[in-house]
Parts: C-alpha cells; structure tokens; sequence
C-alpha cells in the first residue's frame, strides 16, 4: 500500500472515532387530575407531581447504560418531543384546559421546555387523545449532568368533572462526543 493510501486511511479511522454518537432515550410519567368538587369547577392552576420524572439521576438511565454512557459523557440533550394523552376516562379530551406547560429543574435552576396554548379550544377528540407539545430548542445537558434532575408540569384551566389520569412521554436526543 502507497504511504499517501495509509495516511488517508488512518484520518479517516481518527476522523471517525472522534464523531459524535447519538441516541434516544424516552420518559414516561403519569398523574391524576382530581376531579372537580360536587356543585361545579373550580379553577386549576397545579397539577399533581409525576412521581417518575422527579429526582431523575441519568446513571441511572436504562438507555445511558445501554450505550455505556455517563450522565458526565454526555456533550449535548434535546427534548425531540414531548407529549400528553389521556388514559381515562377515554371519553374526555383537553377542553378542561387552557394551558399546559413543562419545565426542567436542576437545584435551583428552571427552564420550561415545551407548551401548549388554548387547550380549550383544542380540536383532539375521545377516545384518549394525545396531544403534542410545542418544545424549545434548548441545551439541557447541564441539567442531566447534575446530581438529580425533575420534569414538572404546570397549567391553567378549570378542574374536570371526573378525574383525568394522563401520560406524559419525554424523548430526549441525547449525543456524547466520543464512541
């Protein structure tokens, strides 16, 4: 083999084992709505915590293992998409609603990562609708790095006559620097 061909072969294998990696890792969490009290709604403005999207620490992160990865590897995250469906009663849908936001909290640092507007007015229709939240484009790898991480969900409405329990689904594109 000429030395030019070694030379280009060997950038090439540098080249790629300095390329990033990429993959997904998705987040589910539920909660319950409760209903509204006997004679009426009444305004909502919290929602209940979901309990398995609070104090997350990504060492612990079945997919970060899967890749061999640390939560201190990681050089960029991404929400790719987030969405919320309800699971029962499946004959309700999101009119109770005005807004729903979600935010990302480390410590003592909060930045809300995805939202939706006018959920009264929302078009989607039983059974068990899903809907999918407009996410910002935002860097999130200083919160998975840290030592815990939660995924809170706010929002303004009035309280449904049953209570409504919902799925939160959270994909995160996350990406490592070396393979």
């Amino acid at each position: 083999m000429r030395p030019v061909s070694l030379l280009a072969a060997a950038v090439g294998l540098g080249l790629a084992a300095c390329a990033q990696s990429s993959f997904i890792t998705e987040l589910r969490g539920e909660t319950t709505v409760p209903a509204s009290l006997p004679g009426g709604s009444t305004e909502l403005n919290a929602f209940p915590p979901i309990s398995s999207l609070a104090g997350m620490d990504f060492d612990q992160n079945q997919d970060f293992k899967n890749q061999g990865l640390t939560k201190n590897e990681v050089t960029s995250v991404h929400v790719e998409s987030l969405s919320l469906q309800i699971l029962s009663p499946n004959d309700v849908d999101f009119t109770f609603l005005d807004t729903v936001e979600f935010y990302v909290r480390a410590g003592d640092r909060e930045t809300r990562i995805a939202s939706k507007s006018n959920l009264n007015r929302s078009t989607l229709r039983p059974p068990n609708p899903t809907l999918w939240l407009d996410v910002a484009d935002l860097e999130l790898q200083p919160y998975v790095a840290a030592p815990s991480m939660s995924i809170i969900i706010r929002g303004k409405g009035r309280t449904p006559e049953r209570e409504v329990r919902l799925r939160a689904v959270v994909r995160l594109e996350v990406e490592s620097g070396l393979l």
